[in-house]
């Protein structure tokens, strides 16, 4: 596996300078809600710096990734900004060496969710939306809430991003809506 001093090149070489400054808010964002909720540093560390890493992959060759590593196929069916995340969890283990599959799934599922999300998962789901470049209405609500009570800022977020996806007319992966009831219960 390489350092992660190793890695901040070859992260940055693959997105826009916007987005790997984002990656970095995430990763920052994640440590210290790690810390709040006493989870591990350095993994809240490395699936920030690796949540995103194939946010840029050609789609062609995402698509090939979902087939060839057996990920859920109906995927395909759904808006393509969906499939960074399990490609990303497929390229941190093979590129990376990242073999911790509570990390994986922080990467897998940090757009979807999902139900039975780990800590670690929820940490990355919400620093992905409240890292301090995030701008949009209602995200200090969301930081103050992710300070204070995790359960309360994935319940927040998950209605937030299922509004947001229905008030532009997409449609909703299952895996968003469990993850949606699955903070109600």
């Amino acid at each position: 596996m390489w350092t992660k001093d190793e890695w901040f090149p070859i992260i940055q070489s693959r997105m826009t300078e916007k987005r790997y400054v984002h990656t970095l808010g995430v990763a920052e964002t994640a440590m210290e809600l790690a810390k709040i909720y006493g989870e591990d540093v350095q993994k809240a560390e490395i699936a920030g710096l690796l949540h995103d890493i194939c946010k840029y992959a050609d789609k062609a060759w995402m698509a090939d990734q979902i087939k060839a590593h057996h990920l859920d196929a109906t995927l395909l069916d759904f808006h393509h900004e969906l499939w960074h995340g399990p490609v990303g969890s497929v390229v941190a283990r093979d590129e990376f060496g990242v073999e911790d599959e509570d990390i994986r799934n922080a990467i897998h599922y940090h757009t979807s969710g999902r139900a039975g999300m780990s800590k670690l998962e929820k940490i990355i789901y919400v620093a992905d939306m409240i890292e301090p470049n995030r701008n949009y209405p209602k995200v200090e609500k969301l930081r103050d809430l992710a300070h204070k009570d995790l359960e309360l800022a994935m319940r927040y977020g998950v209605r937030h991003t299922l509004q947001h996806l229905i008030k532009q007319k997409q449609t909703v992966y299952p895996d968003s809506l469990f993850c949606y009831n699955a903070c109600w219960t």
